[in-house]
């Protein structure tokens, strides 16, 4: 295993070290560090990977750390086809602080003594916020309102309140209890659905127990299939730039997988419908070789392209 990848990564350094050579298509899956955007991240990948030919998908805040995946050459076709709709996080949570922006990075608006906040009534809160929730977004998100970022209006003076939306809370657990001087931090570990916000639930546990929270600290340990098992620190990568999942790999670990013979191969590579196979959602079509021809999608009684992965023949 570990002599396969030093030929990999040789391989990729010899393909990258000349100009114009492009890497090949895949997803490298990043643990990002803190104080990075995710367009940060883009933007050192682009210089690693030597292509402009990257995305990112599952944006993460810069205070965030941890799996931000992101694809490369024709891997960022599949972005927008990936089942990111479940994520994982561990985090901590301060009670006795409100904060402008619901974290570390925002301004403190209040205080109260969180010191002697009773576990019992930490973990019924805590509770409380599990399941199918309706959770107001933090005002400083990026979610748009009127074409702008509510970041970008709160940041511009305007007093911004986002309507609640449906959220589900798969887990929300309590690790650790570490009492300070006035405060209460919690050790928390957070599953939930794309959407969700854990500085919400920071913001809204603190409320609940009459005390006030933020968040101080945040990681994404999963997102969709992929985990930190996946991702590579951009050090890794400066030393050693090879994809997390070349394409072949990416589509069998995001997707069900169906294997075809050479002539629906082929079809598919030029874009024609296939015979259905009764496979439900979107999934990947692999050649006999082994290579992903695109992404299909059964309807009206055939598997239609979603999106051609493979040049055309190939």
């Amino acid at each position: 295993m570990g002599a396969e990848r030093s030929v990999r990564t040789s391989a990729l350094r010899g393909r990258l070290a000349g100009s114009g050579v492009v890497p090949p298509p895949g997803l490298v899956i990043v643990d990002k560090p803190g104080g990075f955007t995710s367009h940060d991240v883009v933007a050192r990948l682009r210089r690693i990977l030597r292509t402009r030919k990257i995305g990112h998908a599952g944006t993460l805040d810069p205070m965030a750390t941890g799996v931000l995946v992101c694809g490369v050459e024709r891997g960022t076709k599949l972005l927008g086809h990936l089942a990111l709709d479940t994520k994982a996080y561990t985090a901590t949570i301060r009670l006795g602080a409100v904060t402008s922006t619901d974290d570390a990075e925002g301004e403190i608006v209040s205080t109260a003594d969180a010191s002697g906040i009773d576990e019992a009534a930490i973990r019924a809160g805590m509770a409380a916020l599990t399941g199918a929730i309706d959770q107001i977004p933090s005002s400083v998100s990026a979610i748009k309102i009127d074409g702008k970022r509510a970041y970008a209006r709160v940041r511009a003076g305007e007093d911004v309140v986002l309507p609640a939306r449906p959220v589900t809370v798969s887990a929300f657990i309590l690790d650790a209890v570490r009492r300070g001087d006035g405060v209460t931090d919690l050790a928390v570990a957070v599953e939930c659905s794309s959407g969700t916000y854990v500085r919400a639930l920071a913001r809204d546990l603190g409320a609940a127990l009459g005390v006030g929270g933020h968040l101080t600290a945040l990681r994404r340990t999963r997102v969709g299939p992929f985990t930190l098992d996946h991702a590579r620190t951009l050090e890794d990568l400066e030393a050693a730039p090879e994809l997390s999942l070349p394409l072949d790999a990416a589509v069998a670990v995001a997707f069900p997988r169906r294997d075809v013979d050479p002539a629906l191969a082929t079809d598919l590579s030029h874009g024609k419908p296939l015979p259905p196979a009764g496979v439900p959602g979107t999934y990947g079509v692999f050649s006999p070789e082994g290579h992903v021809i695109g992404l299909v999608g059964e309807r009206d009684g055939a598997a239609r392209p979603v999106v051609v992965l493979a040049p055309a023949g190939g």
